[in-house]
């Protein structure tokens, strides 16, 4: 018995021993921000910009489909944002203006851009809002900026 209890603890050593010494190099690459962990910082500063549209008309029209939605980025995002864009369907929920509750089909509009042109894309951004609201009667398109690194 005393073998056997010897020979167990000369290999929770030799485990413990290994595991002090392979920690530091498995960590070694992350860096360590208030004492969390993190990865590697990648890529160039970019801002990521997320618009919500919603599809149902305040008026009670037909809702926007997926026809026209597509038209409208083509005519007023993609010019202004050639170098790529991402739309994603959804179902969201809000609060409008007159208090009710309103549940609809969406789209999410995501735009990535250089920080270097976030005043000139701003600008173009709240056109395409602006744009939206106008062409389909909406109250709002809400809008979502952050900052990310891109690497492509």
């Amino acid at each position: 018995m005393n073998v056997h209890l010897t020979r167990t603890r000369a290999i929770l050593a030799t485990v413990g021993l290994l595991l002090a010494v392979a920690a530091p190099t498995a960590y070694a690459t992350l860096e360590e921000s208030d004492g969390i962990a993190q990865a590697p910082q990648r890529g160039t500063p970019y801002v990521e910009t997320r618009l919500f549209f919603g599809t149902a008309r305040p008026d009670g029209g037909p809702a926007v489909t997926d026809r026209q939605f597509m038209a409208f980025v083509d005519r007023e995002v993609t010019p202004d944002f050639p170098d790529g864009l991402t739309v994603q369907t959804g179902r969201g929920q809000w609060r409008d203006a007159s208090g009710a509750i309103e549940k609809e089909r969406s789209y999410e509009l995501i735009l990535l851009y250089p920080v270097a042109a976030a005043a000139v894309s701003d600008r173009k951004i709240e056109e395409v809002r602006r744009a939206y609201e106008k062409a389909f009667g909406q109250e709002a398109v809400a809008r979502v900026d952050d900052r990310a690194r891109v690497d492509f």
